[in-house]
């Protein structure tokens, strides 16, 4: 606790500081930073010197936090890589025909000095002859060297021949080394100026000549569709060893592009053919080629940087052109009928190809993603939409009964009662509209791999919100209080909901509506969420919904179905609220009359609570009994539904300001037996609600404040009202007999109440959470 203490003190001071001289918290900061720069920091020290303080939950958290960082970190650095790969591709193209362009030049540099340096020697030869006496040359030369003359002027004499015979039988290999001789042989006689520089002009001419002829015919050869894989090799590698390598690496990715398109003449996509099966074949086809092409070049050109980034850019660019033809051909018409498993299926082949040449240094996933995104994406709002319409359109016929599934149903029928029992355990009771959204729903999230791959988790859930967003709209729809609020609907549209007129109905829809956010669609969501490395043991101890839990993005999501629930409930709360408080003519039942027009003697008067909260009580001890069944396991939610409808109630008694202007300022004031049936009544509400354990601290703290108010009011009358009020024993009595009275429920001995009451059928382990809720 004291280093917790001095680090926040420290902080701070650290702070203080900050505001007050920037300078002084900049030199403060590079004062901590030369603990990093010592020879002697020890990491591990220094860890467990920060976290000593920390418990092991704050050290997961933290390593939690610190991998998801590294992790963003890395996919930060991947799309900053692929964001200026093209410039830098670009760039190394230009730099690489630049070596080329200078190169070029140096040659013709050489050339004209050669040329230049020949001329000079044939003015010095022919001034030599000029002064030789009797037309003699004075050549200088012994018997041998001669003889090496004449040889040499006779191999000049038959090479250019020689070449011509080799490239005419395609000689490729014997023409590559006459060429390399004749190279070497011009250079020693120009060393050694055994021949006359016309004559050495000459050879180079023709060995210029014929190198060139044979680059073309090698060109040629590659260019052909029936060269095939060790002849294109070959061919590739003489292309090279003539000098002209960027010709040569060009000429090897355009043979490859050349094949499998003159391959891909065979595959006819129709109408009528299975996408996922085109999507293979042409999958093959291409990326086959790449991976050949890659091989062929790493071979023939190793890892020079020139050709590497050629390769990237060509397969890049057959990538490309392979996701457009699989968009027009295959999801194009599965994303337009909301086909996603069949979109998903093409992208997942797609992907599995096209990962085969990560081994080769390739990485064109993200290409795909990239075009093949808007596609799945479309397919996905399909699917959605399909949901939401088919959903709709059965809620327009729903009866609001709820059922098991018609899969349970032929299961238990045909097996034991043992089985069938374990079964229906496992199953959850819908209505129609809701079983097909939730089996929609679950077939939507059988193959959710390509939307994981493609990151289209989030979109998915946003989607998936919305869809159900629209149905709980249409529930809120089917409440016969609800018709002047339709306009208040987001994309309810025209859409016609069959009405849920009894209360066993309108329960039903909260019964769809909270199964669904609470468990249903939390689970199936779980597969939206890649599993982390954990124990396994220990994972499958967990429940998916603890798993999903996890999950901050889901936690929200969860969180929003919750609040789409809220607003159901709140409509269907407010509804029968009203149904209490007004008669169909609008006349309110609740009026400050009730309360200011009683006379007479007390003792006289057969107390009772007054007939609205008598139906208030009588309406709850119904929706209890309902709730028994339909909310089996999920007692909360009923406990929660049951606060809300009564702090409805009182909060509008509350917030009545004609029925307080009435008691407060009427012309009749709050007599003695109004304010002790106003007092009965509010004992009444707060004896039933705690009985029944839906007595929330806010129910509580609104009904104490309502009957402040009222003795506050009889007060100002001049009146002591507590000399006229019974103590509160009396009350409670009353209360008692009036709840058995109505609930039709035999008083048992010592004032104990029937375990058998509907009332008692929320448990006692959901009341506490209940109520610390209810007092938010």
């Amino acid at each position: 606790m004291s280093a917790a203490k001095s680090s926040r003190s420290r902080g701070a001071h650290a702070g203080a500081s900050a505001k007050g001289n920037v300078k002084d918290a900049g030199a403060k900061f590079e004062e901590n930073l030369n603990v990093f720069k010592s020879d002697g920091f020890d990491a591990d020290a220094y860890v467990q010197s920060k976290c000593h303080s920390l418990n092991e939950k704050e050290i997961r958290q933290l390593c939690s936090y610190l991998v998801d960082l590294k992790r963003a970190s890395a996919e930060e650095m991947r799309r900053s890589v692929y964001a200026n790969y093209t410039a830098f591709i670009r760039t190394s193209k230009e730099i690489s025909d630049l070596e080329g362009e200078l190169s070029s030049m140096r040659n013709l540099l050489s050339t004209q000095a050669t040329l230049i340096h020949n001329l000079a020697e044939g003015v010095h030869i022919d001034s030599l002859s000029d002064t030789a006496p009797d037309g003699s040359a004075p050549t200088g030369l012994s018997n041998d060297e001669v003889g090496e003359t004449s040889d040499l002027e006779r191999w000049s004499t038959e090479f250019p021949d020689v070449l011509d015979v080799l490239l005419a039988e395609r000689r490729i290999d014997e023409a590559l080394s006459s060429l390399d001789e004749g190279e070497h042989i011009v250079a020693e006689a120009k060393e050694k100026k055994t021949l006359a520089p016309a004559k050495l002009k000459l050879l180079q001419t023709i060995i210029t000549e014929r190198r060139q002829r044979l680059a073309d015919q090698l060109a040629e050869a590659a260019c052909q569709p029936s060269t095939r894989g060790s002849e294109l090799r070959a061919a590739i590698s003489a292309l090279k060893r003539l000098g002209d390598g960027p010709r040569a690496h060009s000429l090897l990715l355009n043979a490859h592009y050349q094949r499998y398109q003159y391959n891909m003449q065979s595959l006819r996509p129709s109408s009528t053919s299975y996408g996922g099966a085109y999507t293979a074949a042409l999958s093959q086809l291409v990326f086959s080629a790449i991976a050949q092409a890659a091989s062929d070049s790493l071979s023939i050109f190793g890892k020079e940087t020139a050709y590497t980034s050629e390769l990237v850019v060509w397969a890049t660019k057959q990538t490309e052109a392979y996701a457009l033809l699989v968009k027009r051909h295959a999801l194009a018409s599965s994303a337009a009928a909301g086909g996603l498993r069949s979109a998903a299926e093409c992208v997942q082949i797609a992907f599995g190809h096209c990962s085969l040449l990560e081994g080769r240094g390739l990485v064109l996933c993200p290409v795909l993603l990239k075009l093949f995104r808007p596609s799945v994406e479309q397919a996905l709002d399909a699917n959605l939409k399909r949901i939401e319409e088919s959903t709709a359109a059965l809620a327009a016929a729903d009866d609001w009964e709820l059922t098991y599934p018609l899969t349970s149903l032929r299961l238990s029928g045909r097996t034991s009662a043992a089985v069938g029992g374990g079964t229906m355990a496992h199953q959850h009771k819908l209505s129609s509209s809701a079983q097909r959204f939730n089996t929609m729903v679950q077939d939507f999230f059988e193959d959710v791999g390509p939307l994981l791959s493609m990151q289209l988790g989030s979109r998915t859930l946003e989607g998936l919100f919305q869809v159900f967003n629209s149905y709980v709209n249409m529930l809120i729809k089917a409440l016969p209080g609800s018709m002047e609020e339709e306009s208040n609907f987001e994309g309810s549209g025209n859409k016609i909901v069959r009405m849920a007129e009894t209360e066993a109905q309108q329960m039903t829809l909260l019964a769809n509506a909270s199964l669904l956010a609470d468990e249903l669609l939390p689970r199936a969501a779980v597969k939206l969420s890649p599993s982390p490395q954990v124990n396994y043991k220990e994972d499958l101890r967990r429940r998916p919904i603890d798993r999903q839990n996890r999950n901050p993005e889901q936690r929200e999501w969860k969180r929003r179905l919750s609040n789409s629930v809220d607003r159901l409930k709140d409509s269907f709360c407010r509804q029968h609220a009203l149904d209490l408080i007004f008669t169909e003519e609008g006349d309110s039942y609740l009026t400050a009359d009730t309360y200011i027009n009683m006379y007479g003697n007390a003792d006289e008067i057969e107390w009772f609570p007054s007939p609205i909260f008598q139906d208030l009580y009588a309406k709850l001890n119904r929706m209890v009994g309902l709730a028994a069944d339909m909310f089996a396991g999920r007692e909360r939610f009923a406990t929660l539904l049951l606060m809300r409808l009564t702090e409805t109630v009182i909060l509008w008694l509350s917030e009545d300001q004609t029925f307080w202007d009435d008691i407060e300022e009427g012309p009749r004031p709050l007599g003695p037996l109004g304010l002790q049936q106003f007092y009965l009544d509010m004992k009444f509400v707060m004896c039933f609600a705690s009985q029944g354990r839906y007595l929330s601290r806010n129910l509580h703290r609104v009904i104490n404040d309502i009957i402040s108010k009222a003795i506050a009011a009889f007060s100002a009358t001049g009146m002591d009202p507590y000399s006229v009020l019974p103590d509160d024993d009396w009350f409670n009595e009353i209360c008692q007999d009036a709840i058995e009275k109505l609930s039709g429920k035999v008083k048992v001995a010592n004032g104990e109440r029937d375990l058998n009451s509907p009332t008692a059928s929320v448990s006692a382990q959901s009341i506490s959470s209940v109520r610390s809720h209810g007092s938010s």
